[in-house]
């Protein structure tokens, strides 16, 4: 299915995003988490919604654009495999695209009931979604102009600048560790 723009009467201005800021990172869980949607692109502006898809060390998300690219290549023109997953809160897409049904659009592969945030999540981090495990990469991840067609260029400056970007607000990158099978609803742990 074509990625869909969000109507433009439908931006959020950055003061509104600003406002919810404090309610979605107190509501985020520190340790414990859920999947709430998992998007496989199979090209740019394609996304399919699995309820459940097998992930591996070597392809990600088979099937999935990143492997081809997906503007994430390494000088040898292969993709970059701190950039093999990525994965936003789903507070965060919640404030800037409101219902689940906007938010595949942001290209992200998962969005997590989770905090993200570098004081919670910092890169090195490892991490379990049902049978498989993941580490979160140093890569950052930016809002982009398909971010600012499809929600506005105040969700862009929300997520890309000051406590938006100090706190990652438009997600983090991650590699898979241990191939397995993710799902809908599924608990996202902190390992030790």
């Amino acid at each position: 299915m074509p990625a869909p723009a969000i109507p433009p009467d439908t931006f959020r201005t950055r003061d509104a995003l600003m406002e919810k800021l404090p309610g979605l990172l107190a509501d985020a869980p520190k340790d414990e988490g859920t999947l709430d949607l998992i998007v496989m692109r199979p090209d740019a502006e394609s996304r399919l919604l699995p309820e459940r898809i097998e992930v591996t060390a070597a392809d990600g998300l088979p099937g999935d654009h990143w492997k081809h690219g997906a503007g994430n290549m390494r000088d040898d023109g292969t993709a970059d495999p701190d950039a093999q997953i990525c994965m936003m809160m789903s507070g965060c897409i919640e404030a800037i695209a409101g219902p689940r049904e906007n938010w595949a659009p942001a290209g992200d592969n998962f969005f997590l009931d989770m905090d993200l945030t570098p004081a919670n999540m910092p890169p090195g981090t490892r991490f379990s979604i049902g049978t498989a495990e993941f580490v979160v990469t140093a890569r950052p991840h930016n809002g982009c102009q398909k971010f600012i067609d499809r929600y506005g260029r105040d969700a862009c400056l929300f997520v890309n600048t000051g406590a938006g970007k100090d706190l990652r607000l438009r997600g983090i990158y991650a590699r898979v560790t241990k191939d397995g099978t993710v799902g809908l609803g599924d608990r996202v742990r902190k390992l030790i």
